[in-house]
Order: C-alpha cells, then sequence, then structure tokens
C-alpha cells in the first residue's frame, strides 16, 4: 500500500515493510522490543503500533526513524529499503547523512542539499566520480543525477538518425566505458532504426511512409532506455 505524504510531512523512504518484519522475526523480538531499542539507544519516542504499522505497510518511518530501525535490527539501512531510484534514496541506503556525504566528494552542502531536492547538477568531473564511487551509482544513475541524460538523448538520437561513427567521440565523453563498446551499441542502434524507419515503408507512398515515420519517432523515443539496455547486455 503506498504511503502518502501530506504537504508539510517529512517525506519518507522506500521502506521495505517485509524486510523490517523479516529482520525482527529473526531476532525474536517483538514491536514492543523494535520501540524501546530506538527509544533507548536513538532517543525517538514510538509505540509498538507504529511499529506493526510500519511493518504492515500502513505507514513508513521517516529518514531518522530508518536510521534507528536499522540500528535497532542490527542491519544495515539498505536492507530495509527497496531499489533506489532517486539520489535521497542510494544516500539513505548507505546510512549517510547531507552533510556527511558533502564533505565526501566535496560539494558545499547547501549545493548538494539542492541537488538531492530536484536541483541541477553544480559540481564538476572530480565530484561527479567522487559522487558515483561513495553512492556506488549505476551508470544510468550517475548521469541522470548529474543532468546529462538530456544531451546523452540528443546525441544518440542524431548517431542513429545519421553518421554514427561521428558520435563515439562525443558519446565517450559522457559515458565512461570501452571504445569498441560505444561503437558497437552506436552501430546497432543506428542499423536498428534505419530498420524501423525501412520495414513498413511503402515505395508507393501514402500511408506506408507514415506508419515508418511513426516507427522511428517510436525507437527514438526510448533511445536513451535502448542504450542502456544494451550497454548492459555487452559489459563482461
Amino acid at each position: 500500500m503506498p504511503v502518502n505524504t501530506q504537504a508539510g510531512e517529512p517525506r519518507t523512504p522506500p521502506f521495505n515493510a517485509e524486510a523490517a518484519r523479516r529482520l525482527r522475526e529473526a531476532l525474536g523480538m517483538t514491536p514492543a522490543h523494535v520501540a524501546y531499542g530506538i527509544w533507548a539507544a536513538y532517543g525517538i519516542q514510538i509505540s509498538p503500533a507504529t511499529v506493526a504499522s510500519w511493518e504492515l505497510a500502513e505507514s513508513a518511518p521517516t529518514e531518522a526513524e530508518l536510521t534507528a530501525l536499522a540500528g535497532a535490527l542490527w542491519c544495515a539501512p539498505a536492507e530495509l529499503l527497496g531499489a533506489p531510484g532517486t539520489l535521497r534514496e542510494y544516500r539513505l541506503a548507505l546510512g549517510l547523512a547531507p552533510d556527511d556525504l558533502a564533505l565526501r566528494i566535496g560539494m558545499d552542502q547547501s549545493a548538494y542539499e539542492r541537488l538531492e531536492a530536484g536541483g541541477k547538477w553544480s559540481g564538476n568531473d572530480r565530484q561527479a566520480a567522487a559522487l558515483a564511487e561513495q553512492l556506488d551509482l549505476p551508470l544510468p544513475a550517475l548521469i541522470r543525477f548529474t543532468g546529462q541524460d538530456k544531451k546523452l538523448t540528443e546525441l544518440l538520437t542524431s548517431a542513429a538518425a545519421t553518421r554514427w561513427q561521428a558520435y563515439v567521440r562525443p558519446v565517450g565523453k559522457l559515458v565512461p566505458l570501452p571504445k569498441q563498446h560505444i561503437q558497437d551499441v552506436l552501430q546497432e542502434l543506428h542499423t536498428d532504426y534505419q530498420a524501423s524507419m525501412t520495414a513498413t515503408l511503402n515505395w508507393g507512398g501514402g500511408e506506408g511512409t507514415d506508419d515508418s515515420g511513426k516507427a522511428g519517432r517510436a525507437f527514438l523515443d526510448d533511445i536513451l532506455a535502448e542504450f542502456w539496455e544494451r550497454v548492459g547486455r555487452q559489459r563482461p
């Protein structure tokens, strides 16, 4: 059941209710034991009913409560989270505070917090590399969080529609992958795009031509996802 967050309330991470229940039971603890452990170690007062509510996915802990719950259950915060999707969720999975992460990547804390809130990336290449290392970010997530996904999409679109060879180097500047790997993926995208344009082409003109245009546009609309899928397929 999704948890609704009202305006002004703390945002909640993507909590894994089943994992919380399973970890508690494995330790032979009751919700009351967990609530007491959170209060004793972290000074956060919650009721056993709240712990039970979390486990039933009726509500979810805040960031501070999640950290305390992980401590009470002797686990890493990542074990209580679903798959991370936002920058904040990647940070929470490692139990890092915003100021700690900002220090580790050499970024002003306010600049980092603006980024996490949806602002534009203002860091440099060194800070981007540090961010990826500290949060163990997959490459698609790093490109998205540093605001390079739009530029990459434009390059991929041009590579598919024109001469792909001309875009190997520009794509390589954004995506740190071996040159041969990028060449192979761009050539695939170009070949498949051209095939989508000609598969339904009616050489007599008319409706077939329109269909091929729609197929081509649909391919380009998903080209970034196609790129990452093919990159993952070819990586050892």
